[in-house]
């Protein structure tokens, strides 16, 4: 068999990190964003690094005498080697200037031996599981999870996010940055301060056949055409029926022509340039069926220079929880591209269901209680938006919808009225009426 391979480590380095320490206790305004006792390999010195830590961030001074009695008050003082080697840590090291440095060195081989650890556990559950799916899910959450530990954010005064934000107000006042990115409608742009920003979560729910679909596609092309790398995640339908879509509403072609091929020379015309327009688009399809989130984040994660993910829908993506509780499932989806959002700094548009309770209530206008399966969509979203139908107008070709703003930590909420040509796959905003109209009173006559 092959020996084991010693694990890095710098005895040296270790030992500068507590010398400096103790010799003087400012050295920790440098390296305490660096380092925890974890990161030291030797028992030793993970103990003595401790009881430093212990005293500093008590505000009490760290010094030999100090650190040895806040040991031996634990019972650790033979485990860190007496009052001999403190003395000895103290002495060796002729200056705290390279501290930095020195915890620089000791943090990055902590790192080497987790990913170490990691990969042994990661080769090992290849070896033993049988199912590969269980067994790359759990080993990208293994590596997902180390991923995350690296990330050690200090907090901030807020005098420098207040001076950030200062010159942040100043770019949108000028027009060098956008105050959000546009969806292609004013009056949700207006309601939203602007329009999409980074790390949102933006749920987008109706009942089925409203065009919730087809909306959020709309939206994806427009914001494609500013320029906005946008993938839209489509787990319902075919990435060929997608293509359908945004060819028929960028070419302004019969939906059910091109689904017939009876296309005339004119519509011919018109599909080839509304293709070209496509080519030009920053707007990728997926349509892969059940996604999970660890295969939505490799998906987004893959894009370089990703702005926007939509998810059409939210309820068809798979969990990997074994319990059986969609509840929970559909909660730790929906927290889970609330995270996804910050993270990626990206934003986020989950479609979603609605209860059939709505079908129920005159007017039929959704709630946030309508959500499916679960109220955590509603606590993680940003914005909630619902989508209804406010009436047909069959001569004209379109559907007045209302699209409704319930929940927005952007800006305001409100009603938007949109016009649905299905035939075309066209959404624009639309001037009609969309409050409740009374019901006719005559057998035929028309809304």
């Amino acid at each position: 068999m092959t020996a084991a391979l010693a694990l890095p480590w710098n005895d040296e380095a270790e030992q500068s990190v507590l010398g400096a320490l103790l010799q003087d206790n400012r050295t920790w305004d440098r390296i305490g964003d660096t380092l925890v006792d974890g990161d030291f390999y030797s028992v030793q010195h993970r103990t003595i690094f401790a009881g430093i830590m212990r005293l500093l961030s008590a505000c009490k001074p760290a010094d030999v005498v100090t650190v040895a009695d806040e040991i031996q008050r634990r019972g650790d003082v033979e485990a860190a080697g007496g009052m001999a080697y403190l003395n000895a840590l103290a002495q060796a090291v002729p200056s705290a200037a390279n501290a930095r440095r020195y915890a620089e060195i000791v943090r990055r081989l902590s790192v080497q031996r987790a990913l170490i650890a990691v990969a042994d556990e990661a080769l090992a559950t290849a070896r033993e599981q049988d199912d590969p799916s269980a067994a790359l899910d759990k080993i990208t959450t293994l590596f997902g999870g180390m991923e995350r530990g690296q990330l050690r954010q200090v907090p901030r005064l807020i005098s420098e996010v207040a001076v950030e934000r200062l010159e942040h107000y100043t770019a949108v006042e000028e027009g060098s940055v956008a105050p959000g990115w546009p969806t292609g409608f004013p009056a949700l742009d207006a309601r939203l301060n602007g329009g999409l920003r980074p790390g949102s979560l933006y749920i987008l729910a109706a009942r089925p056949a409203v065009g919730k679909s087809s909306f959020a596609q709309g939206i994806g092309l427009a914001l494609a055409g500013e320029s906005l790398p946008t993938l839209f995640c489509g787990m319902e339908m075919e990435a060929g029926e997608l293509g359908d879509r945004g060819i028929s509403s960028a070419g302004r072609v019969s939906y059910s022509a091109l689904l017939t091929g009876r296309l005339n020379v004119d519509d011919w015309s018109r599909v080839a340039e509304a293709a070209q327009h496509l080519a030009r688009l920053p707007f990728y399809i997926d349509d892969q069926p059940a996604l999970t989130l660890r295969q939505i984040r490799m998906k987004a994660k893959s894009i370089k220079g990703l702005k926007v993910l939509v998810i059409d829908y939210l309820q068809l993506m798979a969990s990997t929880r074994r319990d059986g509780n969609r509840n929970s499932e559909i909660e730790e989806i929906s927290r889970g591209l609330k995270a996804l959002a910050k993270e990626l700094q990206i934003a986020v548009i989950a479609l979603s269901q609605l209860n059939r309770d709505v079908d129920k209530r005159p007017g039929q206008r959704p709630r946030l209680s309508d959500l499916r399966d679960s109220g955590a969509i509603e606590q993680d979203a940003d914005v909630v938006m619902f989508l209804w139908e406010v009436r047909e107008l069959a001569a004209e070709g379109r559907n007045i919808v209302c699209l409704g703003i319930d929940k927005n930590r952007q800006g305001r909420l409100g009603d938007v009225g949109l016009d649905f040509y299905g035939d075309t796959q066209r959404w624009e905003q639309s001037t009609a009426d969309i409050r409740p109209q009374p019901a006719a009173r005559g057998r035929g006559d028309d809304l």
